[in-house]
C-alpha cells in the first residue's frame, strides 16, 4: 500500500493508517513552497541594461559598445553564457 505524494516520492503506509487526510498529512519529504525563481534574462542587470537601450535608440549600436559590453559582462556575471 502506498502512493505518491507532491514531491512524486513513493510513500508506503499501512492500510489502517491509509485514510483520506493520509494524502494530505502525509510523510512526504518537504518540499520547499516558494522555490527560488529563475532569474530570466530579460530582467538581469536593469542599471546597465537601461543606459545601453537608450544609446542604442539615441545613437545607434555603433556608437554604444562600451554600454554594450558592460552589460554583456554582466549578464555574465550573473551566470548566462553570453
Amino acid at each position: 500500500f502506498g502512493f505518491r505524494c507532491a514531491a512524486g516520492v513513493l510513500v508506503f503506509v499501512p492500510p489502517p493508517l491509509l485514510l483520506p487526510w493520509t494524502r494530505r498529512h502525509s510523510r512526504c519529504p518537504r518540499t520547499n513552497p516558494n522555490p527560488k525563481k529563475k532569474l530570466k534574462i530579460c530582467c538581469a542587470c536593469p542599471e546597465t541594461r537601461k543606459p545601453r537601450d537608450k544609446c542604442i535608440i539615441e545613437n545607434g549600436p555603433e556608437n554604444c559598445s562600451s554600454l554594450i559590453e558592460a552589460h554583456k559582462q554582466c549578464l555574465r556575471k550573473a551566470g548566462f553564457k553570453i
